[in-house]
């Protein structure tokens, strides 16, 4: 099984991409499909599921054996099925418990619960997309899909890097979504509302306008 692993992650980081990045040490692996995959997913759920040591060890994990049970409803039923699915124990180290087949990674959370990941499905694209987020690169232009149908525990719809909710930096939870994001998005986005203040997380929404990780929320309830 493949793993990243965790450094010291305090808890007041488990919503700062920037320092979930610094505390997972992702090594320089070669250029082969699978171990590039493995080095984007260390990424990509350090950052948008505030994955930490500190969280592992505070609260009840979930078994390897449960991963693929308790992801039902984040995303449809065939792409979990087959999909490379994520977990982390007790020892603050991700791993793969299900090499996938498919394209889309999945990894379980707890919705509802601060400081916890909201459970996610992402396909190559919306991984590619999260990793030049959190390492603030430039947006790749290919169309990207995350599913969150379990909705997720709130951010900034104005600051990327928010690490908590303030009176000016529009703070907002969305119910069960879909995200499309990537450059070829952009068009789709301009017959939708691009305010910072979401006044409706129910109807379709940009998050983050007016930046370069802009993108389409599409809540489904």
């Amino acid at each position: 099984m493949s793993q990243v692993r965790a450094l010291r992650l305090l808890p007041g980081d488990f919503h700062n991409p920037r320092a979930a990045a610094q505390a997972f040490e992702c090594p320089r692996l070669p250029g082969s499909k699978e171990k590039i995959m493995t080095r984007t997913l260390a990424f990509l759920f350090a950052a948008s599921c505030c994955i930490s040591a500190a969280y592992a060890q505070q609260h009840d994990m979930i078994a390897d054996k449960d991963v693929k049970a308790s992801l039902k409803g984040t995303a449809p039923d065939n792409v979990i099925e087959h999909a490379t699915l994520m977990n982390m124990g007790a020892d603050g180290k991700m791993k793969v418990v299900q090499q996938g087949t498919n394209g889309w990674t999945c990894m379980p959370g707890r919705v509802g619960t601060v400081g916890a990941p909201s459970p996610m499905c992402a396909d190559k694209a919306g991984m590619e997309w999260v990793e030049a987020w959190l390492n603030k690169g430039s947006a790749p232009q290919k169309l990207g899909f995350i599913y969150m149908m379990h909705g997720d525990n709130g951010a900034s719809n104005s600051d990327p890097y928010a690490t908590k909710e303030a009176p000016d930096n529009n703070w907002v939870m969305t119910g069960p979504h879909v995200m499309i994001v990537g450059g070829e998005a952009k068009g789709m986005m301009q017959a939708y509302p691009r305010t910072p203040k979401v006044a409706n997380a129910h109807e379709p929404y940009v998050m983050w306008p007016g930046t370069p990780y802009e993108h389409l929320m599409l809540p489904t309830k």
